[in-house]
C-alpha cells in the first residue's frame, strides 16, 4: 500500500487530500502544527511540527523514522497569509510567511532525503500558487502584499533547485498550482468577495484534480510550474 506524507494537513486541501487518499488505497502520514484531530482508518496524524522553525526537520523525522518505510508521494502544502500594503508592510508576517513558504521545504526535503525515507521514483510537490508569477502580476491588480507574493515566487525557484538537486537520485520535484480555494485562509484576507468571479473551487475539488495529476507527474517532468485546473 503506497504511503503518502502531507505536511500542513489540519486545514483546506491539506485535510482534503488526507481524505481523498485515505480513501483509495493508501497509508498517510497527516502532518500538523497543532494537536491533530481524531484519528481515521489509514491516516496516522503527527502533531507538534511547525514548519516555520529549524526544528521541524529533525522533529517530523525522529517520528517517521520509526515506520521502517518508503515515502511515494510527499506533499508540502502548509502555508500563511498575512496582508500589508505599501503604506503598512509588516516585517513580522514577511518573515513568516518567506520561513513558512520558501525556507521551510528546503530544510523539510533535506531532512526527508537524508533518512531515505524517499528513494527513486518518489514525489515530492510543493504547493505554490500564481500570486508568485511575475508575468501574470497585472497592473489592475496593484501592489502589496509583498511576503505573500515574494514567497511564492521564491518556493517556485525553490522547487527548481530542489529538482536539479533530486535527479540523479530518481526523485521527481513539481511545482504546483492547486486552483483559487473557496478556504479559510482566503477568506481571512477578504479575498472571499473574489469566490465567485474568480472560480474558486472547493478544496475537495482542487484535491482531487491535485491526486489525478500526481498520478501521471513523474521524472521526466520534475523541475517544472504545474496549474492542472489552469490560471487562476
Amino acid at each position: 500500500m503506497p504511503n503518502v506524507l502531507i505536511i500542513g494537513a489540519s486545514k483546506g486541501l491539506g485535510d482534503a487530500l488526507v481524505k481523498e487518499y485515505s480513501t483509495t488505497g493508501n497509508n498517510v502520514f497527516a502532518i500538523t502544527r497543532g494537536e491533530p484531530p481524531e484519528s481515521i482508518p489509514r491516516v496516522t496524524y503527527i502533531g507538534g511540527v511547525d514548519v516555520a522553525t529549524e526544528r521541524a526537520g529533525p522533529d517530523l523525522i525522529s517520528v517517521l523514522e520509526q515506520y521502517n518505510m518508503n515515502i511515494e508521494t510527499v506533499i508540502i502544502t502548509a502555508g500563511y497569509f498575512g496582508t500589508e500594503s505599501f503604506d503598512e508592510p509588516s516585517w513580522e508576517k514577511e518573515v513568516k510567511m518567506y520561513t513558512t513558504s520558501s525556507i521551510a521545504p528546503v530544510f523539510l526535503v533535506h531532512h526527508i532525503v537524508k533518512a531515505k525515507l524517499v528513494s527513486k521514483g518518489s514525489k515530492i510537490i510543493l504547493i505554490s500558487s500564481e500570486s508568485g508569477s511575475i508575468t501574470l502580476r497585472h497592473e489592475s491588480e496593484g501592489g502589496g502584499n509583498y511576503g505573500h507574493h515574494a514567497s511564492k515566487a521564491a518556493l517556485n525557484m525553490v522547487g527548481k533547485l530542489l529538482s536539479l538537486d533530486l535527479k540523479d537520485k530518481g526523485i521527481a520535484v513539481g511545482v504546483v498550482h492547486p486552483g483559487f480555494m473557496r478556504t479559510d485562509m482566503t477568506k481571512s484576507v477578504g479575498f472571499d468577495k473574489f469566490w465567485d468571479d474568480g472560480g474558486a473551487v472547493t478544496p475537495d475539488e482542487a484535491a482531487t484534480s491535485l491526486i489525478e495529476f500526481i498520478k501521471v507527474f513523474d521524472i521526466g517532468k520534475t523541475g517544472e510550474y504545474w496549474a492542472p485546473r489552469g490560471p487562476g
